[in-house]
């Protein structure tokens, strides 16, 4: 039966007119004329009217779309095993796992005690529940009628016996915290407002210590609950008063010392209390310094030592990991020294290994070293894949759990013996038949890596993956992915709605753009504050090259990015259209310069280090002017866009796109020029994996339809 419309509506024939009311900024005797910077007020219902006319308008221009999205919808579905369950991780005497259910939305939290001999519990290939199962939380259940659902927290007692949980209901990231006895299945009455995510239990799971948020969303306050003990009666243990600084709290993986870490962009600085101390001060590791960062990890080894593992860039651009004594932890010594080809990311510690985990050559990669120092690397024979450490509760366990995927083969999820090296595969998603009922191939793709060269000369590094044997002949349509901010790479990963583009005949492609972390530490320096324009070229050079390499056409090339992402797609947008098909950008930053120049606003004062601070520094207002996609909409042809945003984020706010695509609409040509509104979400978008689904579906329907794949 169809599930098309008997009808379909006209599209409008023109986009909603925003009203323009002039407003001047002036910084640095520069000043700018902002018509649409009324659209901030968010409780205005001229604001909601104006989003909810462009979504009408948006649903109007893709009605012709309604097929293509449900059948991409059915193929992502079908696709899916929805009733499924994690790897179980043990933990003391428990299995924990998630499942997730046929037809339900979120996933539900369980465990199951260890049993005998188990060395892993026996799963069944339909994800059924295990046996002896106990849930502890059922997120359809909590979510109950409510559009929106999201938890923060999710932390059990090192004894098993509490759980700790944090809940938000309309995407704002303010969460309220509470506690549940496991053994009783009661919540607590008292219940604890406004936290943010994480927590840490004290070891005897007396106290918990959680993180609360300033007006900004900056989370600067921890604070210690007493278990049995009203909310209102917590303890601030620590606070952050530099607007730069963040902090989170946590716990050694030993158990023995609760973490309080405060970082900016540039700086960090760690303490410790014993965590069978929680009524104690914590200590400084080693007291901050301008441009030095640190982390800190604790082992215990079998003959009972300890010591401290420093994880830092003090004179080591790429970090080194250093050692120091627990009664002296500023005195530290070289463990394993710096390389300028090999950024060092974490280590974990186990009562006799540690697991290195860094960056080479645009690769991740996993390194083990033994008590007898011996070292023993995890390779993975993809020519572009990436693999992280999994979830390893258990201190004094020689397996180590870690997860590897690339872009054809699927998350998989392996327990590599620390000792040996021997790898032993638990679970491989599953990737059911399409709709059509053909299975899943891997060997029906082709997989690559590619280096665009950009004007300075450097060499930017993309990672492709198409169907196989596809004529490089220009005449495939092309998605092209790009991030490039925060240090945070774009690594190669698998996805199942992204099979829908390349059995559409699509490649996919990733540029591994300055401003990320892929090839080192100065690969991130050299895409931020000043340089923060080689984001954007190194994005048009893999845009450029893959046309030149024949992998597609501009006609036919379509970018993709969200939120610092979608500034990249706003930037390109204004710098060279003319080299995209179509630009999708979700959540986009595209009116940084205005936001970073407002320290009332969430997280504006704690970016000055990674954008510049425009509000002091003249120079460095003139270059994000000179870049930030708002300012620089002209009367140019612009490819067709699509913007995709939520009401109730915190970090990009819905004004930036809702700006960008009302200025777009009046001064550019080409496009058409459409944003999507969510008015129930957050940052990610809907909450829902279903809900989910549909969103995806409805961009990638507007990709192989602007593409000219439909």
């Amino acid at each position: 039966m169809s599930t098309e419309p008997a009808v379909t509506p006209p599209a409008p024939a023109a986009p909603p007119t925003a009203r323009r009311v002039r407003s001047e900024r002036t910084f640095h005797g520069d000043t700018f004329v902002d018509d649409y910077a009324w659209l901030a007020g968010k409780e205005d219902p001229q604001t909601i009217a104006f989003l909810e006319a462009e979504n009408a308008y948006t649903e109007g221009m893709t009605a012709d779309q309604a097929g293509l999205r449900d059948a991409i919808f059915g193929e992502i579905k079908a696709r899916t095993q929805e009733t499924d369950l994690s790897v179980p991780s043990r933990k003391g005497g428990w299995w924990y796992y998630t499942r997730t259910v046929e037809g339900m939305q979120y996933p539900v939290f369980c465990r199951r005690a260890v049993r005998p001999g188990d060395s892993l519990p026996p799963m069944s290939e339909d994800g059924a529940p295990l046996d002896g199962e106990e849930v502890l939380l059922d997120g359809n259940e909590l979510a109950g009628d409510e559009k929106f659902f999201a938890i923060g927290a999710y932390d059990v007692s090192p004894d098993g016996r509490l759980l700790a949980y944090s809940t938000d209901f309309s995407g704002s990231e303010r969460f309220t915290m509470r506690i549940k006895d496991l053994v009783t299945g009661q919540t607590a009455a008292d219940e604890i407002p406004d936290t943010f995510y994480g927590s840490a239990w004290s070891r005897d799971g007396s106290a918990l210590f959680y993180v609360t948020v300033d007006q900004a969303w900056r989370p600067y306050r921890v604070w210690r609950h007493l278990v049995g003990t009203p909310a209102a009666a917590d303890a601030m243990v620590f606070e952050e008063a530099d607007e730069k600084f963040w902090v989170g709290v946590g716990l050694t993986r030993s158990e023995r010392y609760l973490v309080i870490s405060a970082s900016s962009k540039l700086t960090s600085e760690v303490w410790l209390l014993a965590a069978d101390q929680p009524e104690a001060e914590f200590q400084a590791v080693r007291p901050r310094r301008p441009g030095v960062e640190y982390s800190v990890e604790h082992q215990v080894r079998a003959d009972g030592t300890d010591r401290l593992l420093i994880l830092h860039n003090d004179q080591a651009e790429n970090f080194e990991l250093a050692e120091a004594p627990v009664s002296n932890p500023a005195a530290w010594t070289p463990l394993i020294a710096h390389r300028d080809d090999t950024r060092l990311l974490g280590v974990d510690a186990f009562e006799g290994f540690l697991v290195v985990f860094f960056r080479r050559d645009a690769l991740t990669g996993l390194r083990i070293l033994g008590p007898d120092g011996a070292e023993r690397g995890v390779a993975f024979g993809e020519p572009v894949y990436t693999v992280a450490p999994g979830a390893n509760p258990e201190y004094d366990s020689r397996l180590f759990r870690l997860g590897c995927a690339s872009l054809v083969t699927p998350d998989s999820v392996y327990d590599c013996d620390m000792a040996t090296g021997q790898l032993t595969l638990l679970k491989r998603r599953p990737v059911l038949p399409r709709p059509d009922g053909r299975a899943y191939d891997p060997g029906d793709y082709e997989q690559h890596r590619e280096w665009a060269t950009a004007a300075d000369g450097t060499r930017i590094p993309i990672s492709l993956v198409g169907p196989r044997g596809m004529a490089r002949d220009g005449r495939a349509p092309l998605l092209l992915s790009g991030y490039g901010s925060y240090e945070i790479s774009s690594d190669p990963s698998f996805s199942v709605p992204r099979l829908s583009l390349l059995d559409r005949g699509f490649v996919f492609a990733i540029a591994h753009v300055r401003g990320g972390g892929e090839m080192g530490r100065r690969w991130y320096d050299d895409g931020k504050i000043l340089r923060k324009i080689n984001t954007f070229t190194d994005f048009v050079a893999c845009a450029e090259h893959l046309v030149a390499q024949r992998w597609t056409t501009p006609r036919r090339l379509i970018a993709r990015g969200g939120s610092a992402g979608g500034l990249l797609m706003g930037a390109v947008a204004n710098i060279a259209p003319q080299d995209f098909g179509g630009i999708v950008a979700q959540v986009p930053f595209v009116d940084a310069l205005t936001s970073i120049l407002d320290p009332s606003l969430p997280l504006t004062v704690t970016e000055w280090e990674e954008w510049g601070d425009p509000l002091h520094d003249p120079q460095v207002y003139a270059y994000m002017k000179s870049y930030s996609p708002y300012e620089n909409v002209t009367g140019q042809t612009y490819p067709p866009i699509l913007a995709v945003t939520s009401l109730n984020d915190t970090r990009v706010l819905y004004r930036e796109p809702a700006k960008w695509v009302a200025r777009l609409q009046a001064t550019g040509r080409g496009g058409p020029f459409l944003l999507r509104t969510e008015m129930v979400a957050g940052h990610g978008g809907r909450s829902g994996r279903y809900d989910a689904w549909h969103e995806e579906a409805l961009v990638l329907a507007w990709v192989v339809t602007t593409a000219g794949a439909a």
